[in-house]
C-alpha cells in the first residue's frame, strides 16, 4: 500500500545531509513551510545551498535557518527587505553566497528542471551584469540569454491538504513556488494542514499530483505534527 505520510516532522526531513541543495517554497511568509524548516534546523544539517524566492523574513522559517548558520549559498530573486537582517548581516560579513536571479527567470529555471529541459533562452537580464559570461542569441529580432535549469536534492513546500499518495491542493497565494519546486527536486517533502482519505480531493483541484511528492506530514496550525501517519515513502538519499 502506497502511504507517503510521515509520522512526524523529524521523520519527514530524515536523510537531509550536509551540502544538500534545498528548495524552500514561499513568497515572503505565504506558503513558507516553517515547521519543516524548524525540523531541518534540528537535524543539524549545514553547508546548505538554498533556492527560494527571498532570503527570509524576521526570525522564523528561512530566516531562522540562515541565522543558525546552516546556509552556505542562497539562490533567490529578492534578498533584501526591511526584516531580512540575518541575511544582510551574514552577506556583509562574507559568510553567505548570493546568486541573484530575476524572479521570472527563477521560476522558469525551476520549471525547466521539472520539465526535463536542458536550458532555456530568456530576454530578462540581457544587456545587464546578470548576463555577463552567458551565451546570448538573437531569435526573431529579439536578444536572449541562455539560462540553465535549477535542480535540487530536496524541496520543502507547504500545501493545504494532501492524501496518502501525495496529491496536494493549495490555499490561494500560498501555492506560489510549491508546484514547480515539487517537480524540480529529487525528493519533495510537503507539510499540509490536513491529510484526507483517497478520493476526498477533487481531481480537478489537485495542483501537484502525487508522483511529484515523496513524503508529506500533517501540521495543524499552531500545533505539532499529526500522529496519525503511517509508513512513509522513502527517497533515495
Amino acid at each position: 500500500m502506497v502511504d507517503k505520510i510521515s509520522a512526524s516532522l523529524e521523520q519527514a526531513v530524515a536523510g537531509i545531509r550536509d551540502g544538500a541543495t534545498i528548495m524552500l517554497g514561499g513568497f515572503g511568509t505565504a506558503g513558507m513551510p516553517d515547521e519543516l524548516i524548524d525540523a531541518l534546523i534540528a537535524t543539524g544539517a549545514g553547508d546548505l545551498e538554498v533556492v527560494s524566492n527571498n532570503a527570509g523574513n524576521g526570525e522564523t522559517g528561512l530566516a531562522a535557518l540562515i541565522k543558525a548558520g546552516r546556509v552556505r549559498k542562497i539562490i533567490c530573486s529578492f534578498p533584501r527587505q526591511p526584516d531580512s537582517h540575518h541575511f544582510d548581516a551574514l552577506y556583509r560579513a562574507g559568510k553567505i553566497e548570493l546568486d541573484l536571479v530575476p524572479q521570472g527567470n527563477l521560476a522558469a529555471r525551476i520549471h525547466a528542471a521539472g520539465a526535463g529541459l536542458g536550458a532555456i533562452f530568456t530576454p530578462t537580464g540581457y544587456g545587464t551584469q546578470l548576463a555577463q559570461g552567458k551565451e546570448e542569441r538573437e531569435i526573431d529580432g529579439r536578444n536572449y540569454v541562455l539560462e540553465y535549469p535549477i535542480h535540487a536534492d530536496f524541496a520543502l513546500i507547504k500545501a493545504l491538504k494532501g492524501d496518502r499518495w501525495g496529491n496536494l491542493v493549495y490555499h490561494k497565494s500560498a501555492r506560489n513556488f510549491g508546484p514547480i519546486m515539487a517537480m524540480a527536486a529529487r525528493c519533495t517533502i510537503a507539510q499540509v494542514t490536513e491529510t484526507v482519505q483517497l478520493g476526498a480531493l477533487d481531481p480537478e483541484a489537485i495542483v501537484t499530483p502525487g508522483i511529484f511528492v515523496q513524503r508529506l506530514v500533517a501540521v495543524r496550525p499552531g500545533g505539532p505534527a499529526s500522529a496519525s501517519a503511517q509508513e512513509g515513502a522513502t527517497c533515495a538519499n
